[in-house]
Parts: structure tokens; C-alpha cells; sequence
């Protein structure tokens, strides 16, 4: 099923497809699976062609997943300033897998150029009078392949329809999620079921009273009122000026512009193998000497080193054994291939010296790298989104959380602690704010709180006893 047909006939404008065209391209690196070039032909010099499989280093999915541990780990603190908000929000953190699948969809992030959060309410007990009396909080994850924004300005995103495919009946469906803000300002999420596969009925709407009939869509209601006028999604992409399409606030995948040194490094890689796989040593033996005297062989049969010489040998002069063996350019290789990983890593923002090739593989290098490095820029600056994302997605659990009952501070502080222990060399930042402190030039909570993941109002509270007296 084409989405976009349905989009035209419905009449909802979207982002033009030829961007997702280049999103499948993203994948198809990421999965070391290109279309035109990870399968390619060989002439053999007879009239034949031998179809080949590019052998590839996974580059991308290397830095994809470099960037995800990065960026999101178990060392990545949350702190919001009101305790009992502070342990509602992690258990529905907890529940929901965050860590787990947020790294997970970091990555995504990294290939894809954009992801989504939607909080969302299950298992609801509703009054008479509508209002919710109780309920459970989930979060969908979405990637960029079914996210369609439909209103944004300035890169911000106010409406966008999210894309979830489904098996019902042995039959393909797709659920449709449209966020759309309503004539008083509140936001609807208006959720329609389409038919997929081929013919006449692809791309239909199936009716509500169809759709509770098939599992996955029982719960589903045509129309959702928020009650509010702050979207109940939040996207999250890279830090990257998308330069594939500026018209539309879709990111893009963190080696977009590095697609030719990926091609470049697949290449040399894949001729680094063949020069091993083709350059192995043979040796030619005379017929007469491949069998002993009572015709048994005088080879192991499945040796593949050794090879018959024509019958006509004698004639062309040469000697009963004959022995090749060709030159490996070992290091011809091995420098091209070190090369093109120091420009792929500085085009990705990690700097170079990032990747070293050691003739097995790429290695990731584990020096403390300074705050004046390509990667530290580069890490900070895409933390600059992630901690507005993750703000984000906490105020909507807080809002939901009120809805369901629960006496919840939304307006309080919320404090997002990335680990920077790789880039930093944290034990010498420690000790010198610990020399600030004495010194006077910063205060006790300000470090607390900096080193314990707390707000500095907690930190204060939390002070030993005589620094309060002494205060």
C-alpha cells in the first residue's frame, strides 16, 4: 500500500516521499544491504558473469551505535525536584523499558534521522461523566519511516500522523495515529485502521465497527480528547542540519553526508578480502605424480592447494612441481582502508583517530578525549535536543499522571545528567571542583547536587548537619 495515495485522496499534506526514499537508503546502509552496489558482477573471461557479494566493514551501524550509547546509557541520571513526582515518573520509566528501548531507538535515531515518543493511556476506568478515574501509562516508539509531520514551523512540529503496522486474521493493516489540534486549541488524536496489500481494497478506511472485531485495534476509539493544548508526542532527531530536504523539520541519519566514504570503504574492504581469497598460494604438479604407484592418490583429494598441470606440459618447458605464490598488498590496504576511517569519523563529528583498522576489523579507541575535540562538540551538541526531548516526555507523564488521579507537580524542576565519562576525565573534573569548594568559589550544594544527580534544592537539604549550622 502506497500511505501517500491515501494522504492525496484524504487530502493531508505530508513531507514530499522522495525523502523517504532517501530514509530506506539510510537502511539499506545501515543493514550493509545497498541497492546497485552490495551485489555486483564479475566477468569471469568466459562469457559468463559470477553475481557477488560486497563484504562490508558495517560501518554505519557502528557509528549509529556509537552515538546511541553516547547519548543515552544507564549512567544518564533524571532528576525532577518533587520526590513523590520524581518516583511516579521513573517506575513509569521503569515499566515502560525506557533505557532499554530509548537506547534502542537512539540508534534508530542515528540511521533513520528522526524518532518518536507518544505517551498514551491503557486500562482505563472512566466515570459517568467521562472524566478518568484511573489508568495505566505506556510510551510508543516510532521511527522515521512512519512518522508523517503535517504542521510544523521553525523546525517544530505541532501535527503530525504516526504509522503502526499490524497483522490481524493472517491480513496486513495499518493503524493510523493523526495529532491534530481542534478549533478550541485542545489537541485530538483521530485514529483510523487502513487495508494493506494489493488490489482495489489496499489503502481503504475500515470502519470503527469492524476494527473492534480484530485484535489488535479492540481498545482503539475513533477520536481521543487530550484536554490539552500541548501535543501528546515528541519528536526527537539529531542535531544535524537536514540538508537532504531544508523544506521539512525531519533529521537526518548521522552518516548522510558521509555516504561515499562508506561506498569508498565497503570497496576497499571487500578487495582487502578478495586480495586473500584470490591470492592464495597453489602449487602445480605434473599427472604423473598425482598418483602413487598402486593408483592411489598421492594428494589429499581435498587439498585445495594443489592442481593439475596440462598433459602438454613438457612441451611448454615447465617442471614437474611448480609452486605460486602471489604478493598480498597487505599494507597498501590496511592504509587506505585507516584512511577513509579517519574521514568518515571526522565527517560524523567524531573526530579522527576515532577508528583504527588492525586488519580484522575496525577498533573503537578508548582514550579520554579533551573538551576541545570535534567529539565533544559534537556530543554536546546533540545533547542539546535529547535533554529538551526527554523534558518533554516527562512533562506529558506528568500530565498523564494527573489524568489518571495522581497529585503530581508539573511545574516542577527537571534535571537531565548525561554521562560524559567516556570524553571526560571526570575523576580530575571532581577534584577540581572539590579545590573550588574549598577555596570558596563554589558552594556545597552546587557541588552536591552536580556530582549526585540532585537539584541544588535537594542538595541543600541533604548537606550534612554541621554545614548547616555553620551556614
Amino acid at each position: 500500500m502506497n500511505i501517500f495515495s491515501y494522504f492525496r485522496k484524504a487530502g493531508i499534506d505530508t513531507v514530499d516521499t522522495s525523502f523517504y526514499q532517501k530514509i530506506n537508503e539510510w537502511i539499506s546502509w545501515y543493514n550493509s544491504n545497498v541497492r546497485g552496489f552490495s551485489f555486483y558482477k564479475a566477468y569471469t573471461g568466459r562469457g559468463t558473469y559470477n553475481r557477488c557479494r560486497r563484504k562490508s566493514m558495517g560501518m554505519a551501524k557502528k557509528l549509529s551505535e556509537d552515538i546511541a550509547d553516547l547519548l543515552l546509557n544507564e549512567k544518564v541520571m533524571i532528576t525532577l525536584e518533587d520526590d513523590a513526582t520524581q518516583k511516579f515518573v521513573q517506575e513509569i520509566l521503569d515499566e515502560n523499558h525506557f533505557l532499554v528501548i530509548g537506547n534502542d531507538f537512539q540508534e534508530r535515531k542515528a540511521y533513520t534521522g528522526t524518532v518518536a515518543y507518544i505517551p498514551y493511556l491503557y486500562d482505563t476506568e472512566v466515570s459517568e461523566d467521562g472524566s478518568v478515574l484511573s489508568g495505566k501509562i505506556g510510551i510508543e516508539y516510532v521511527d522515521a519511516p512512519n512518522i508523517f509531520p503535517v504542521s510544523w514551523k521553525n523546525g517544530e512540529v505541532s501535527e503530525c500522523i504516526f504509522a503502526f503496522p499490524h497483522t490481524a486474521n493472517r491480513k496486513k493493516y495499518v493503524h493510523l495515529q493523526h495529532h491534530r489540534k481542534a478549533e478550541d486549541g485542545n489537541y485530538i488524536i483521530e485514529n483510523k485502521v487502513l487495508r494493506c496489500g494489493s488490489g482495489e481494497s489496499s489503502g481503504t478506511e475500515v470502519d470503527e465497527k469492524e476494527w473492534k472485531e480484530l485484535r489488535p485495534f479492540k481498545n482503539l476509539t475513533a477520536t481521543v480528547q487530550t484536554g490539552s493544548t500541548e501535543p501528546q508526542f515528541v519528536l526527537d532527531r539529531l542535531n544535524i542540519t537536514n540538508n537532504a530536504d531544508t523544506s521539512n523539520p525531519m533529521g537526518i541519519a548521522i552518516f548522510a553526508n558521509a555516504i561515499d566514504t562508506l561506498r569508498k570503504l565497503d570497496t576497499e574492504y571487500d578487495s582487502y578480502c578478495n586480495e586473500f581469497d584470490l591470492g592464495r598460494k597453489r602449487i602445480f604438479v605434473a599427472p604423473e605424480l598425482l598418483t602413487n604407484d598402486d593408483g592411489t592418490p598421492a594428494f589429499d583429494p581435498e587439498d585445495a592447494v594443489f592442481y593439475k598441470l596440462p598433459d602438454d606440459y613438457n612441451e611448454k618447458g615447465e617442471g614437474l612441481i611448480k609452486e605460486v605464490d602471489m604478493q598480498l598488498r597487505v599494507e597498501a590496504h590496511s592504509k587506505a582502508i585507516n584512511d577513509d576511517l579517519n574521514y568518515l569519523s571526522l565527517k560524523c563529528g567524531f573526530g579522527t583517530n576515532r577508528y583504527q583498522f588492525n586488519g580484522i576489523g575496525a577498533k573503537t579507541a578508548t582514550e579520554i578525549i579533551s573538551e576541545n575535540s570535534d567529539m565533544y562538540r559534537m556530543l554536546k551538541k546533540h545533547e542539546i535536543i535529547l535533554e529538551d526531548v526527554l523534558k518533554r516526555l516527562i512533562r506529558i507523564i506528568i500530565r498523564l499522571g494527573q489524568v489518571t488521579g495522581n497529585v503530581l507537580d508539573p511545574d516542577t524542576e527537571i534535571t537531565i545528567d548525561f554521562d560524559d565519562s567516556i570524553i571526560e576525565d571526570k575523576d580530575s573534573e571532581r577534584q577540581q571542583d572539590r579545590q573550588d569548594v574549598s577555596m570558596g568559589v563554589m558552594r556545597l550544594e552546587e557541588y552536591r547536587a552536580k556530582w549526585y544527580g540532585e537539584t541544588v534544592e535537594q542538595a541543600r537539604q541533604n548537606l550534612p548537619e554541621q554545614n548547616q549550622v555553620m551556614e
